[in-house]
C-alpha cells in the first residue's frame, strides 16, 4: 500500500524559512509527477509547485514563485519543498500527493484530481 507522509511544518516568523519533507512508501517517486498542495481555513485546496517524474521539470503557482523550490532525492524517495520569506498567507496545511499513472514525462499537474495518493499534510504556521 503506497504512503506519503510529510513532515518538517511548524511555526514560523514572516521573512522565516521552513523545509517540508514527502516520504514515500510503497511507490517509487522517481516514477510519478509529485506535487505540493496547501489548504487554508475556509478555502479551497490550492497547488504550490510540483516536479514531473524522472525529468524534473517544475511548476510553481505565482503566490510562491521566487519564494519556494521544490526537489526530489531519489536515493531517499523523498521531495522536499524549501520555503523562504514565507508570509502570514503562506499559512495553510501543506500536502504532498503523487500523480495518477501514466506518467507523463516532463510534464506536472498543479490541480487535485491529477493526483491518485495523498499525505496526511503538515501544518506552516507563520504569524509574529
Amino acid at each position: 500500500q503506497a504512503q506519503l507522509v510529510e513532515s518538517g511544518g511548524g511555526l514560523v516568523q514572516p521573512g522565516g524559512s521552513l523545509t517540508l519533507s514527502c516520504a514515500a512508501s510503497g511507490l517509487t517517486l522517481d516514477n510519478y509527477g509529485v506535487g505540493w498542495f496547501r489548504q487554508a481555513p475556509g478555502k479551497e485546496r490550492e497547488g504550490v509547485s510540483c516536479i514531473s517524474g524522472m525529468i524534473g521539470n517544475t511548476k510553481y503557482a505565482d503566490s510562491v514563485k521566487g519564494r519556494f523550490t521544490i526537489s526530489r532525492d531519489k536515493s531517499k524517495n523523498m521531495v522536499y519543498l524549501q520555503m523562504n520569506s514565507l508570509q502570514p498567507d503562506d499559512t495553510a496545511i501543506y500536502y504532498c500527493a503523487s500523480e495518477r499513472p501514466p506518467l507523463q514525462l516532463g510534464v506536472c499537474h498543479q490541480i487535485a484530481s491529477a493526483y491518485s495518493f495523498w499525505g496526511q499534510g503538515t501544518q506552516v504556521t507563520t504569524s509574529s
